[in-house]
């Protein structure tokens, strides 16, 4: 398995990983997710370098990607992680997890301060993520709460806090 960026000839392949990944949470309508990442790609909150494809064999079987979100009413620079898809094939072989550790890494290595995610509250603590409201950090949906979590990265001061928004295509939802 290669991890790296994806590149502008991977769109196709990339809408056709989460339309197969969230297929099953849309049993009578198509995912909504590969329209998200069309969506986010074409916002001022992209961030190229932290969108990553999983290749096997020359095939995109997983994506994920992070864009620019904010914290609190100074809008302090944070990270939201998603979507994050693989291939129905290739899932519980270890793809989920190597885009996480390269996303996070590359994101650490650009001086980021947080990743926060609304995600499965057991599955996402094996990355160093906890419940955001342990960093003062709350969801714009109070519902979110027993989801929203929050990574710390190298360059994370206390400052992090106040209320996430995640970049403007997740609100057109």
């Amino acid at each position: 398995m290669l991890v790296r960026r994806e590149l502008p000839g991977d769109a196709p392949a990339v809408a056709d990983v989460h339309a197969e990944a969230f297929a099953p949470m849309y049993p009578d309508s198509a995912p909504i997710e590969p329209g998200l990442v069309d969506a986010l790609r074409a916002s001022e909150e992209w961030l190229p370098p932290l969108s990553l494809v999983a290749e096997i064999d020359g095939a995109v079987v997983g994506h994920v990607c992070v864009t620019r979100a904010t914290l609190g009413p100074d809008q302090l620079p944070a990270l939201g992680l998603g979507p994050l898809g693989v291939r129905e094939a290739h899932k519980r072989r270890g793809v989920g997890s190597a885009l996480m550790h390269a996303v996070l890494g590359a994101a650490d290595a650009l001086d980021e301060g947080v990743v926060v995610l609304l995600g499965h509250p057991d599955y996402y603590p094996r990355f160093g993520f906890r419940p955001a409201a342990e960093l003062g950090i709350e969801p714009e949906v109070p519902e979110w709460a027993p989801h929203f979590q929050a990574r710390p990265l190298t360059a994370y001061r206390p400052q992090l806090r106040g209320t996430f928004r995640y970049a403007a295509p997740f609100g057109e939802l």
